[in-house]
């Protein structure tokens, strides 16, 4: 087997899209005012997770802008090879975010923009348990999916084929509030991204705060 057919799926089709990914999704409205949500909320210096980070734009690029120190996770190499071109002040690993350490009440802010949709539900439900466990108390974590009701379906994105997974809205709100989040609010969007291949796609933003007093 070629070494590139053992890569896992998502990162072969975020390899493939590279550029076109930012191009297409850089200026979606939705994800720009969650981000600015997040950057309001953050302390001075916050410390920063991006879960699936991408090209480092707009996420990275933007808090680190407003002063922040960011750690950007994904498992494409090159996803994270633009981005450590494009935002040089962030920290950016190649790697599975499920098989990441991440300590207890170490972050301000956590973004999960579109990063669960290629594990299984039990997955995505372990991980946003332990991205809230990493959150300190009265940190903020912004998540946006596809909120529809599928297991392991084929679809097509911008063109490549690729295996999804989600929730319908009510349990993608439920999901975060099991582990331990509350839901500020929630924002629905359909969003066209900018490539010939794409079509309209419902988006859900969640804006969460963890409270509580820690670990």
């Amino acid at each position: 087997m070629r070494q590139e057919d053992q890569r896992p799926p998502a990162a072969a089709l975020f390899d493939a899209l590279g550029p076109s990914y930012e191009k297409a999704f850089a200026r979606a409205p939705a994800h720009l005012s969650a981000l600015g949500w997040l950057i309001e909320r953050l302390p001075p210096a916050a410390r920063t997770l991006d879960v699936g980070s991408g090209t480092g734009r707009p996420t990275a690029a933007a808090l680190v802008e407003a002063g922040h120190w960011v750690l950007g996770v994904d498992l494409s190499p090159v996803m994270v090879e633009l981005a450590a071109r494009q935002v040089p002040e962030a920290e950016f690993r190649h790697g599975d975010i499920r098989d990441l350490p991440l300590d207890a009440d170490s972050f301000d802010g956590v973004c999960v923009f579109f990063s669960l949709l290629q594990m299984t539900r039990a997955e995505q439900t372990a991980l946003t348990r332990r991205l809230a466990r990493a959150l300190r108390p009265g940190g903020h974590l912004v998540l946006a999916t596809v909120p529809a009701d599928v297991e392991d379906v084929e679809v097509l994105f911008m063109g490549l084929p690729v295996r999804a997974t989600s929730f319908a809205e009510e349990g993608v709100v439920g999901m975060v509030e099991a582990a331990g989040l509350t839901v500020l609010s929630r924002h629905s969007a359909v969003f066209t991204p900018d490539h010939p291949d794409a079509g309209p796609e419902p988006h859900l933003f969640l804006y969460c705060r963890r409270d509580g007093t820690g670990n």
